[in-house]
């Protein structure tokens, strides 16, 4: 018996669509990050700026038949915590990519411990002030230190500032940190008079303020977490330090002008590495803007790290999306090894193998009494 066109095309279909649902699968980006503690607000920021991006994702019928859901655990930002939940959370939800980790403790851990080779699984998108751009199974979706300090310093030269103080957490990266910084500051003409470290996990900067009253620096980077930078500008500010401060893109605007007052925050500048979040300047900022706006009672308010979350939320999304159908954490490696130039909406962002920092985008920001980005 001959089969109508139609009825040919409707069967076609439906088998098409059974193949699709039996192919299709739930994938799970797992997070372990500072959900309470001193880092909270940007840990929550972080996994909010995913959801947002992964919401739009799943409202649009997934990827390949595939939809995304994040689980996300707290590490209170103490290192030893972040490997032992990460395997809990591993073994529970089985992911298929980690993203959105915190801390230069926790993630040096997470790396030594060589569980991501072990179970063959990415880390894309972490918040950390080491030099780390080779490490493999690990993805930054953000312009390295190096570029942060360089942009500083570049900057300074040109207005004529060049002793400089350094800030930077005690810890595994320290000496990498502080090579770096000695090779950018011959580059550019300028001396580190004074630098100062601070123990990890805390915010304890009592004797970095006294070093650097001493000194007297004309301007004093902070490579900081937001408590520490907060605590930092609020002793040295209140006993009558007046060099000029730049913090690195760890510095939580929101922190500093929750705890600050204004006289305090007046002029602090910030290298951010992802378009301002508070304004319309390209595609991508629009595109984060209207998910926002679509997005009642946000957990916590609208920050330079929930748009970082974001923008790892479309970079694991893309490399899902070059996976094709199969799913396997190996397959979504070498997907994010191909993306070697993609344009995110004027943020450019590419991997090779050997080079896992993603992006070279960093500006000044400069941030006025108020808390707010002044430019």
């Amino acid at each position: 018996m001959q089969v109508h066109p139609l009825i040919r095309a409707a069967a076609f279909g439906a088998a098409l669509l059974a193949s699709q649902a039996v192919g299709a699968a739930q994938i799970v980006i797992g997070q372990v990050a500072p959900l309470s503690g001193l880092e909270a607000n940007q840990g929550r920021a972080y996994s909010t700026g995913i959801q947002l991006y992964l919401n739009h994702v799943n409202k649009s019928g997934g990827v390949n038949g595939h939809t995304f859901t994040l689980v996300r655990k707290d590490d209170g930002g103490r290192p030893e915590d972040t490997l032992a939940a990460t395997r809990q959370l591993l073994v529970e939800h089985r992911p298929l990519v980690l993203a959105g980790y915190f801390g230069n403790g926790s993630i040096a851990q997470l790396v030594s411990s060589d569980l991501l080779g072990k179970e063959k699984i990415a880390l894309v998108g972490y918040r950390s002030a080491e030099i780390r751009s080779e490490t493999p199974w690990v993805y930054s979706v953000r312009a390295g230190l190096r570029d942060e300090i360089n942009k500083i310093a570049e900057h300074l030269v040109t207005v004529g500032i060049t002793r400089l103080g350094l800030l930077y957490e005690d810890g595994p990266g320290a000496a990498a940190l502080l090579s770096t910084t000695e090779e950018v500051m011959k580059r550019t003409g300028a001396t580190i008079v004074a630098k100062a470290s601070y123990p990890a996990g805390t915010a304890k900067v009592g004797a970095a303020v006294s070093t650097f009253m001493a000194a007297a620096p004309q301007a004093v980077i902070l490579v900081t977490t937001g408590a520490a930078a907060a605590a930092f500008v609020e002793q040295y500010r209140s006993s009558g330090g007046g060099a000029q401060l730049f913090a690195h893109s760890g510095a939580d605007v929101e922190q500093l002008a929750k705890r600050l007052p204004e006289e305090y925050m007046q002029g602090i500048a910030i290298a951010q590495v992802t378009p301002n979040p508070y304004k319309i300047s390209g595609k991508l900022a629009k595109e984060f803007s209207d998910a926002v706006a679509k997005t009642p009672n946000l957990e916590v308010p609208v920050s330079y790290a929930m748009m970082e979350g974001y923008i790892a939320g479309k970079v694991i999304v893309e490399a899902v999306r070059r996976m094709g159908a199969k799913l396997s954490r190996e397959a979504l490696v070498s997907a994010l090894d191909s993306l070697d130039s993609i344009d995110l909406g004027g943020y450019q962002l590419g991997y090779r193998p050997g080079m896992r920092s993603g992006s070279r985008f960093v500006e000044l920001s400069i941030i006025n009494g108020s808390g707010r980005i002044r430019q």
